[in-house]
């Protein structure tokens, strides 16, 4: 055991913190990413590596107008230690845990439109339920790394959540074809996804995609006729954008036909704002079938997000306990 005067020891106790600093940073490449996942500022972050260089007697980092990355030391240094704080983290989790209320912060990121129409409205009433919880929310339509981020929890949109993370689903979706009934009476109104090709359409922008929408047929008690061919549609309009709620409101404008999930077109379809296109076909892959919240795996998943998740999935009518990689209360 190092006596309490001894400097090696010391030296040592100072270098815990600047360590783990550079593990953040080799995974976020940035320095003012990782001050931000660490509650520093970035001249904090910036002087604790430059102590730890200064301790280590090399350079750690290899700094460029564009990007951050280690040098061959740093990675060593961070492959080295990342197990030990991993470890710490879990063990500290765990302990807060022990205590009988949900607490501490939980990072939460999810796609804007979906967000703001489906998730936020339902937030303060779990923050009122929970007062010991701190949400940090993080809307945005790019796909994040939870693990490397620092996300305990995303909500997606999707068919076929990664099968490297818990997943539990919250509520299913469908993709909705609509315009308003003034766009229909002046340009018709299609009988087959084949004429869609005559019509203004409002597709959700997907870099490097192709615009073609896909069908298929529902029966009489409509079901989708798995075992038919799809319909590929090739589309084309004048406007298209990377966000359901302005899709919405351009199509609301009378300025085509578009296909949104249904959480941004259920008011105007209820208040027959839009009227629906093509209601005996089915989109496929446009958007999910289902909305889920995602977590990396772990063996320990904090109480705050066993709260947050049980919240969700009664608010939005899940109330089933299945979920895909849970059994009885574990990841596995």
């Amino acid at each position: 055991m190092a006596r309490q005067d001894d400097p090696e020891a010391r030296r040592l106790d100072t270098l815990w913190s600047p360590i783990h600093a550079l593990t953040v940073l080799g995974d976020l490449g940035s320095f003012t990413a990782a001050a931000q996942r660490l509650g520093l500022s970035k001249a904090g972050m910036s002087q604790r590596i430059a102590d730890l260089e200064r301790s280590a007697g090399v350079p750690l980092v290899q700094r460029t107008t564009r990007s951050v990355r280690l040098t061959e030391a740093g990675q060593q240094l961070v492959d080295s230690t990342r197990d030990a704080y991993a470890q710490i983290e879990r063990g500290f989790a765990q302990v807060k845990d022990l205590a009988a209320v949900p607490r501490g912060r939980l990072r939460l990121t999810m796609p804007v439109a979906l967000g703001r129409q489906i998730i936020v409205p339902h937030l303060p009433a779990f923050l009122r339920e929970h007062p010991e919880v701190r949400l940090e929310l993080d809307l945005s339509d790019r796909l994040v790394s939870l693990a490397q981020e620092g996300f305990d929890l995303a909500i997606r949109h999707t068919a076929h959540p990664p099968e490297t993370h818990v997943a539990w689903p919250l509520r299913p979706t469908r993709a909705v074809l609509l315009a308003t009934p003034g766009y229909l009476a002046r340009r018709g109104t299609p009988e087959h996804p084949s004429d869609l090709a005559g019509h203004d359409c409002l597709h959700y922008l997907r870099p490097g995609e192709t615009p073609t929408w896909q069908f298929r047929p529902l029966d009489a008690a409509g079901t989708a006729e798995r075992r038919t061919p799809h319909v590929t549609v090739a589309v084309r309009g004048a406007f298209c954008a990377n966000n359901s709620e302005v899709l919405r409101e351009a199509a609301l404008s009378g300025l085509g036909i578009a296909l949104l999930p249904d959480f941004s077109a259920g008011p105007a379809l209820a208040q027959g704002e839009l009227v629906e296109v093509l209601p005996r076909w089915q989109n496929v892959g446009a958007f999910g079938e289902q909305l889920w919240a995602i977590r990396p795996y772990s063996p320990h998943v904090p109480r705050a997000v066993h709260a947050l998740v049980a919240y969700l999935r009664e608010v939005l009518g899940q109330k089933k306990t299945h979920q895909r990689g849970w059994v009885d209360g574990r990841s596995g």
